[in-house]
């Protein structure tokens, strides 16, 4: 019997949203789910999904279905229910693209670039002050967090402070920030004329609580290693287990 993850309190919680979002309640929805997060968990092919869950490609197909849609991403949405906003961490982290993760058969950008570590994926992501995910954004690895971080901060709620480490040094950065209503906490480069005077130090070092938040979700070998050939699928991973952090809350 494969191991399961969800218990009786945490499917009758993730069910209701679930069903808020459009997605039936059919008699074999949670185990279909727990197929899914199994196959996440494990990173194994959908082709190896234990026969306990039921017919693997059924499996995929429902998975592709609500990815398709978003469905997966608003049950994450739906999950992030009064979040921590007295500070905001951002970071952002590379993983490897697997070679059977490559190759898609679409014209669309499907967030897989060219760098060092050859085939890779950064996902950019923003915690709350209790470093629970609020939000995420999937790009190529070769992408610089200073690339993306205006156009995620906009979509971000307004927090006390936002904190980043030294790959958020940049002006554009900071005012995006600003805009928001919110203090930037992000320390200068040693090469900047300006120096980090003005740094609250003591809030910096609570920036390990992304870095723990990273640690968390690549223990799901489906996330520390895209297998995923289209990025919303992708995207729809990580938007599960975030969901899944959410859920004893």
């Amino acid at each position: 019997m494969p191991r399961l993850m969800l218990n009786d309190e945490l499917w009758s919680k993730l069910r209701t949203i679930m069903l808020q979002n459009g997605i039936y309640d059919k008699p074999n929805l949670r185990i279909m789910v727990e197929g899914i997060l199994y196959r996440i968990r494990v990173g194994c092919p959908w082709r190896d999904l234990p026969a306990k869950f039921g017919c693997w490609n059924t499996i995929y197909q429902k998975f592709n279905r609500w990815s398709s849609k978003n469905k997966i991403m608003d049950i994450f949405k739906a999950m992030v229910l009064e979040p921590d906003l007295e500070w905001i961490f951002i970071d952002g982290s590379i993983v490897k693209a697997h070679q059977h993760g490559t190759g898609a058969a679409s014209r669309e950008n499907e967030a897989i670039g060219k760098s060092k570590g050859g085939n890779t994926t950064k996902i950019h992501m923003a915690t709350d002050a209790n470093g629970f995910p609020i939000h995420f954004e999937i790009t190529g690895g070769e992408v610089h967090d200073c690339k993306i971080a205006p156009e995620m901060i906009e979509k971000l709620p307004s927090a006390e402070h936002t904190i980043a480490d030294k790959g958020y040094d940049s002006e554009e950065v900071r005012n995006s920030i600003r805009k928001k209503t919110s203090n930037p906490v992000i320390p200068r480069k040693k090469n900047s004329k300006m120096g980090n005077a003005d740094i609250d130090w003591s809030l910096y070092k609570y920036r390990h609580l992304v870095e723990n938040l990273f640690a968390r979700i690549k223990h799901f070998r489906g996330i520390a290693t895209r297998f995923d050939k289209l990025k919303r699928n992708y995207e729809s991973v990580v938007a599960l287990v975030c969901a899944f952090l959410w859920l004893p809350m």
